[in-house]
């Protein structure tokens, strides 16, 4: 959603339009948009995204339209102290909205930005306040930027833009072609990794590696944004895959397959790769919710139940507690 509003600004700032840029900074209390979301107000009025349920953006369009924000570089402002003013701007009684106003223009480096955006690649915008000049860099290039968080110091606003979260899919089968749609609705960066040349690949946005999935996944380098979810069936190519990903600090490993195929997976990994007990306990087996799904829809669907499930850290069930049925994914 952000970075459709990025790119009408970027559309506006070619046709020589003054933009101003909100940036949620912080929140007290409940809020309509998390930190982070921007919107952004061309100069006779026109707005695009959303940082509310729309009183703060009609707020902003008066404030444009009087010529009140004709910015010379960044500035904070807070909506919603009080209780009247909370009820005022569509916010909780007594909640609070604090947004960072950017007047945009060369200095702003928005048309790099997108550039980059656009070749899927990860930024960290550090911006100005005091000169409204921006710098872009890659996520871990400076210290506290390494967080996927806003960071809002007396002298820059630091936000992250990209992707943030990946998904590497080892096997080019049905089902990893309904994980792979559902999961760049979800906004992730998706990657399918089998070396079988057997199994055709042709989903747009997601590329395909004939590489081995363990030196795909050492490649990846992943961190605790990224998950890794082996489907093929054959423990040459997921288990090599899976035991790469359980040494790294990846937030979800799964793979498909039955509790009794697990159970010897885990003692293969165990025996043959020297992976402990620790290790092990993250792999997710069978992968996925158990909510009964059977079709490759169903199960994708599972499987990113739980994967949103472990980034918020919320306990569900994997698994039923009985061992009757079919485990989603696989009846062997």
């Amino acid at each position: 959603m952000d970075l459709q509003v990025l790119r009408q600004v970027q559309q506006w700032l070619d046709a020589d339009q003054r933009v101003v840029l909100g940036t949620i900074t912080r929140t007290w209390g409940s809020a309509p948009r998390p930190v982070g979301a921007v919107v952004a107000v061309r100069q006779d009025g026109t707005i695009a995204g959303s940082v509310s349920g729309g009183c703060i953006e009609d707020d902003l369009i008066a404030r444009i339209r009087e010529g009140a924000l004709r910015l010379e570089r960044p500035e904070l402002v807070r909506y919603g102290v009080g209780a009247e003013a909370a009820q005022r701007f569509g916010l909780p009684c007594g909640g609070t909205l604090e947004l960072m106003l950017e007047p945009l223009g060369p200095q702003s480096a928005l048309h790099v930005l997108l550039e980059r955006l656009g070749r899927g690649e990860r930024v960290v915008r550090r911006l100005d306040l005091k000169t409204g000049a921006v710098q872009l860099s890659e996520p871990g290039e400076h210290g506290s930027e390494a967080a996927d968080r806003l960071v809002l110091t007396d002298d820059a606003l630091i936000t992250h833009h990209g992707p943030q979260w990946r998904l590497l899919i080892i096997g080019a089968g049905q089902l990893s072609d309904y994980l792979a749609r559902m999961a760049l609705a979800l906004d992730y960066q998706v990657k399918v990794c089998d070396p079988r040349d057997d199994y055709p690949w042709t989903l747009a946005g997601v590329p395909l590696t004939r590489d081995m999935p363990d030196d795909v996944v050492t490649a990846l380098k992943p961190d605790g944004h990224t998950a890794v979810v082996a489907l093929t069936h054959d423990p040459k190519l997921d288990d090599l895959a899976l035991m790469e990903a359980l040494r790294s600090p990846a937030f979800y490993v799964g793979a498909i397959g039955s509790r009794v195929n697990q159970a010897k997976r885990r003692a293969r990994l165990k025996e043959h790769f020297d992976l402990d007990d620790a290790a092990l306990a993250r792999l997710h087996g069978p992968v996925g919710l158990h909510i009964g799904a059977r079709t490759p829809p169903e199960i994708a669907l599972s499987i990113l139940a739980h994967m949103t499930a472990e980034r918020y850290g919320v306990q569900v069930s994997a698994t039923p507690s009985a061992p009757a049925g079919i485990d989603a994914g696989c009846a062997l």
